[in-house]
């Protein structure tokens, strides 16, 4: 699985450099970082392990054979896909040792104040100052990225979000500040859009901030990457807030025409959508189905109109909703390719998901899906 998603890399670090729309307030260093104290594991984040010289000696020590892993594995700048797998995720690679061998040989790595910084340095704690502009509804549009960098999926679905609120007359706001999630501010929004983040990101009380948002009737939307990490370190976001965890997806091609199946045609998310459309495009599989944790299925793939090989769900949900406490939450795993963001049926479909997610739709949580 993790050689099949690093040949997918491309080279995708330099292909954006991420822009924001509001100036931000630099705060100090980040001490509550998820992890910061955690002693070193075979489930650690990769990237832990290769900050610290003396964890990196014991890796090496115990697998000589690491020092062959491809560059994206070992890259200690961010974006890095060394923040989204563990040692634990590799096993099985050429001469990979016990995990019990090469678990106990880490653990016996001090964790140093100055691995806990560096391990801290890839968040941060700078929250926008510009004004909200005028429109409704508020949305933020979260692209902080740590892991996997979706860079022209980035790029063209925030072309698309600006088209979509010139003709709607929403309020955008674009950061790729973890300080964003404060309570002071998020309060300002209806709902925040994760478009194609990657990585842990938030620092503890940025977590804390997002959830309690959520929980007492904000929204939140979540494009692709946003539930595509191989490794997640936030439970409650993967489990709760997506409601599905990442499997994989195919291979050989990585790229295919599938069928997207509507399954709830009265819902206004799918309204105008008709019984489905067919599209291109990189298509998840999950670990767990979303449908039997509680999610509202609002489209599913036809495994019959592409090939998912190993990675086969029978019931495959692709789109969905979930009621978070007194808060709305809707995922879609379509938008690996840029084209996506300029199919029309998809298009319609975020559109009216994101005006459901901010309390503009037909229904809203709890009262109803």
């Amino acid at each position: 699985m993790i050689k099949a998603i690093a040949r997918s890399w491309r080279g995708s670090v330099a292909a954006l450099l991420l822009s924001c729309a509001a100036a931000t307030s630099h705060a100090g260093a980040v001490t509550d970082c998820p992890l910061r104290t955690a002693p070193y594991s075979v489930d650690s984040p990769l990237i832990d392990v290769l900050l610290s010289p003396q964890a990196t000696a014991a890796l090496h020590k115990t697998w000589p054979q690491a020092r062959s892993l491809p560059a994206m594995f070992t890259r200690t700048a961010m974006p890095s896909f060394a923040t989204i797998i563990t040692l634990r995720s590799l096993a099985g690679r050429p001469g990979f040792p016990a995990l019990d061998a090469l678990d106990a040989e880490l653990r016996d790595v001090p964790v140093s104040d100055a691995d806990q910084a560096a391990r801290c340095a890839r968040y941060d704690n700078d929250v926008p100052q510009a004004a909200v502009e005028a429109g409704s509804p508020k949305l933020l549009v979260f692209e902080k990225v740590n892991g996997f960098l979706h860079g022209p999926a980035i790029q063209a679905a925030r072309d698309a979000l600006k088209a979509i609120a010139a003709r709607r007359g929403w309020s955008l706001t674009f950061t790729d500040k973890g300080g964003a999630m404060t309570p002071a501010f998020l309060r300002q929004f209806d709902a925040v859009i994760w478009n194609n983040v990657s990585g842990d990101v938030l620092t503890l009380s940025q977590r804390a901030a997002l959830r309690a948002h959520v929980e007492e009737g904000g929204g939140f939307v979540g494009f692709h990457g946003s539930g595509g990490d191989p490794e997640v370190f936030w439970d409650w976001y993967v489990d709760t807030l997506i409601g599905a965890r990442f499997k994989g997806h195919p291979m050989n091609p990585q790229f295919q025409q599938a069928q997207v199946v509507v399954e709830d045609t009265a819902s206004p998310i799918t309204a105008g959508l008709g019984s489905g459309w067919a599209m291109s495009d990189e298509w998840y599989s999950f670990k767990n189905n979303p449908r039997t944790g509680g999610a509202h299925v609002l489209a599913t793939l036809d495994e019959k109109s592409y090939a998912p090989g190993d990675l086969a769900m029978g019931d495959h949900p692709i789109a969905w909703t979930r009621c978070i406490g007194r808060g709305r939450s809707f995922y879609s795993a379509i938008g690996h390719r840029p084209e996506a963001y300029a199919d029309a049926r998809h298009l319609r479909l975020l559109e009216q998901a994101t005006e459901w997610a901010a309390g503009k739709g037909g229904t809203s949580c709890p009262a109803g899906r």
